[in-house]
């Protein structure tokens, strides 16, 4: 469960979050708005890539100010650009990166990256260079690097926004039968006609929250 109590946020003198209150408990969670609306800086909450400057974000009773490494175990993270996300320099050591912390040794730490390439399709990019991937392989590349810590929640800031329209669909189709929690920021409404809440975002305050025909006929209005 995630909960975000009178939460503000700014930088510098520009308020990007007001006084926001949420709780999150259900599998797939959408959150839209215009840009500059405040919810990217709403998901980098979540795991605690920002803190708020007033107010509190718990995930599981954790609050991300003081538990902050708990929260991160708990709550992955896959950001817009995936060259943000790739650090290693082929597929398979990427992957194996996030695993670290886990000491799991070399033949586990194998079995979980060849798992986990193998259920975003990438099982045959193994040995390759990550930076010769195309963009969409990219993105599940950054996935899956999140994936294999085994997060219990996974937060998506505009995952599709690079990619062209197949690639796009085998990322929502990827997200689809996720187990973990997912939280997915968008401005694709027809991605979010499944979800099971959606969240609309204007000048830092939620303005709308429910199911996904009514918020997204009222994001349409608003940026009509």
């Amino acid at each position: 469960m995630i909960e975000v109590s009178d939460v503000s946020h700014a930088y510098g003198d520009r308020t990007v979050l007001r006084s926001v209150s949420v709780t999150l408990t259900e599998d797939r969670v959408a959150i839209i708005g215009p840009n500059g609306s405040g919810k990217s800086t709403f998901a980098r909450l979540l795991n605690g890539l920002v803190l708020p400057q007033r107010g509190d974000v718990r995930v599981d009773g954790l609050s991300t100010r003081t538990d902050a490494a708990a929260v991160r175990r708990r709550v992955g993270f896959v950001f817009t650009d995936p060259d943000a996300q790739i650090v290693m320099p082929t597929v398979a050591e990427d992957v194996a990166f996030g695993l670290r912390p886990l000491r799991l040794g070399r033949d586990m730490t194998r079995q979980r990256v060849r798992a986990a390439l193998a259920a975003v399709g990438l099982q045959a990019f193994t040995d390759q260079p990550a930076h010769v991937l195309s963009s969409g392989e990219k993105q599940l590349l950054a996935l899956c690097s999140v994936l294999v810590t085994e997060p219990r929640v996974l937060v998506c800031d505009e995952p599709t926004t690079l990619l062209d329209r197949r690639n796009s669909r085998r990322i929502m189709q990827l997200l689809a039968g996720l187990s973990q929690q997912v939280v997915l920021v968008t401005h694709d409404v027809d991605a979010v006609t499944d979800y099971e809440r959606v969240l609309l975002f204007d000048e830092g305050r939620i303005v709308a929250d429910g199911l996904p025909a009514g918020v997204v006929s009222r994001y349409l209005a608003l940026t009509a």
